[in-house]
């Protein structure tokens, strides 16, 4: 599972059979320190709950399309949860 931060919506003018009614948001990957890594990313939320600048943890790849009901429609990432935080035990700063 991957972390990021939502920073906006998408807006859908049609939806595939399957998506309808699922959430579009666009998601900043971030690292374990919640420093930015890569672009922005548009992923659908199967929490239905998630909104602009909350931290989620998302998936990406085969695992996504079966994270949604029903499976295997065609995303490549899917919103798996909202984080309440992060605690990172010792390591190098």
């Amino acid at each position: 599972m991957m972390l990021g931060r939502v920073i906006g919506t998408v807006v859908l003018c049609e939806a595939y059979e399957g998506l309808q009614g699922v959430p579009m948001l666009l998601v900043q990957p971030l690292d374990p320190k919640q420093k930015s890594t890569g672009s922005a990313l548009v992923c659908c939320d199967s929490t239905r709950m998630a909104g602009p600048g909350e931290l989620v943890y998302y998936e990406g790849g085969r695992e996504a399309a079966l994270a949604l009901d029903p499976w295997f429609v065609p995303v490549d990432h899917t919103i798996i949860g909202i984080v309440d935080g992060v605690d990172i035990q010792g390591g190098a700063s």
